[in-house]
């Protein structure tokens, strides 16, 4: 068994060497630049000759082979860096390259902690079980020498002679990164984690020392929420961007070669002549976009632009949207642990409206949010965000009201909005807005079409109005829905924009009475 993990470690010594960048360390010592007109493909480096040695995957045939990397997973080894964000199309295989990977990383170098988050528990359980094919099918030597495992349970495996650990947890699980040190860390499909996102991205990544491995990858999500905001800002904060479009992978082409695609439109010619696509490929790219219509685009992405703005149909103009971030000015101030942001402070002989979602209120509902803006100009001058129960709402309401000169109340009465409504009415708050005989505002599905069409049309001709990073980028992923509804996309909130659509359907409203 000594002899098994001095093997080990020795090789895990190799890889540590030819680690940054890989691309100069290839078995042939050299390697053609990559290139996304052609199949040109990096050589095949030390670490993927040990992945194509040791480890096996099942194919869709259903059978077992040695995993040998495709191209979009050796374009990954020649570039990739300690810390990475991959966007990618659809079945890249990115997932399990980076298991493989790692579980190399893991039983090659004692000591290490390894975590893979999926976005849920399905694909949690399908990424273990790819690491589990991968220990299952390693020479029994390995398996009954230095990588006896004391413990694998539905998604956890630990290799007790060379002290490892590999884990596959989800997004939801708070504890993923907790007391630990994570050496690797894979976080997979990013833009698809559903609750608090953005804390639990902050507390995973708190728990790799500086020289651990980072991965997020996902296939894209909207114009907006955490995974996007990383990709925009990968420069910035030191990682290194990977993107791989849907033709990377040889399956997507038409293959009875019955298709005449000629003559091509002017986008298919644009798109030959920068790819190199082939007429079986441009083929199948029809029939896809066909079948899939708008969400195309998203699935199977082509560049790292479209691919975000195609993420659904998105009820704002995103041109309109980018005019107002540019415009935006700095907060005066920043209060309630920043829960309060403030724009304009209140003007004498100025009036008010404050929108309020309340949303599920409590620390384990959704965010309510209040957004008020001036009567008079619809200038959003403050927004209240965070988690809060009916009664803590209603007091915060009732101090920020009384902040800017007695401000009009305008509460979506839906839901929990009965809640706050009736605390607003037991402290005596007067200004709360009132339709008929009922106090609040009701959002319906007669109602809610017209308000969102309102602040779409405002922020169409008046993108200066708006101040809120918050609300622009949730106005990115608000989407119109197959149902013909509307609402954030999957993984982002709407609470700002619903707050502000209704400040200004409340403004029409107190200014036609």
């Amino acid at each position: 068994m000594s002899d098994d993990i001095v093997l080990l470690q020795r090789l895990g010594e190799i890889l540590d060497r030819i680690y940054v960048p890989e691309s100069k360390n290839t078995l042939k010592h050299a390697r053609p630049a990559a290139s996304t007109a052609n199949h040109s493909v990096p050589h095949e480096t030390v670490r993927d000759f040990v992945i194509r040695s040791l480890l096996k995957i099942r194919t869709k045939a259903r059978g077992l082979v040695p995993l040998v990397p495709n191209r979009a997973q050796r374009e990954f080894s020649a570039s990739c860096t300690h810390r990475n964000i991959v966007l990618k199309a659809r079945q890249m295989g990115i997932t399990t390259y980076v298991a493989a990977r790692f579980f190399v990383q893991t039983i090659t170098r004692p000591g290490t902690m390894t975590v893979q988050v999926a976005h849920d528990q399905e694909s949690a359980e399908e990424i273990f079980k790819i690491v589990h094919r991968f220990w299952e099918n390693l020479p029994e030597t390995m398996k009954r020498g230095a990588l006896t495992r004391s413990r694998a349970n539905v998604r956890q495996m630990v290799f007790p002679h060379i002290d490892c650990e590999y884990r596959v947890a989800t997004a939801a699980d708070v504890n993923a990164g907790r007391g630990i040190t994570v050496h690797n860390l894979h976080c997979s499909e990013v833009a698809r984690w559903l609750r608090e996102p953005e804390e639990a991205l902050a507390s995973l990544r708190a728990a790799v020392p500086v020289d651990g491995d980072i991965i997020l990858e996902s296939t894209p999500n909207g114009a907006g929420g955490v995974f996007y905001n990383e990709w925009q800002h990968a420069t910035e904060t030191g990682y290194t961007r990977h993107f791989f479009p849907w033709w990377y992978d040889d399956e997507y082409r038409d293959k009875t070669g019955l298709v005449d695609v000629h003559p091509l439109s002017p986008e298919e010619e644009e798109l030959v002549q920068r790819a190199a696509l082939s007429d079986a490929q441009i083929a199948w790219r029809r029939t896809n976009r066909a079948q899939l219509r708008g969400l195309a685009a998203q699935e199977y992405a082509e560049d790292p632009v479209s691919c975000f703005r195609a993420s659904g149909e998105c009820i704002f103009e995103l041109e309109a949207i980018e005019r107002a971030l540019e415009a935006q000015g700095q907060p005066t101030s920043t209060r309630e642990n920043g829960h309060l942001t403030v724009w304009f402070e209140p003007r004498y002989g100025r009036s008010y409206i404050i929108g309020v979602d309340p949303a599920g209120g409590g620390t384990e509902g959704d965010y309510a949010c209040a957004e008020v803006i001036d009567r008079q100009t619809a200038m959003q001058c403050a927004e209240l965000h965070g988690h809060y129960s009916p009664r803590e709402l209603a007091l915060k309401l009732i101090e920020l009201g009384r902040m800017y000169n007695s401000a009009v109340l305008v509460v979506e009465r839906n839901n929990h909005g009965h809640g706050v409504l009736a605390n607003l009415r037991a402290v005596g708050y007067q200004q709360v807005y009132r339709d008929g005989a009922q106090d609040g505002w009701l959002t319906s599905a007669v109602t809610k079409p017209a308000m969102i069409e309102n602040l779409a049309a405002i922020l169409a001709i008046k993108p200066q109005l708006f101040q809120s990073t918050k609300l622009l980028t949730e106005c990115r992923t608000f989407i119109r829905r197959a149902d013909g509804g509307s609402g954030g996309a999957s993984g982002s909130h709407d609470d700002c924009v619903m707050a502000m659509a209704i400040a200004l359907a409340g403004r029409e409203a107190v200014a036609g009475r």
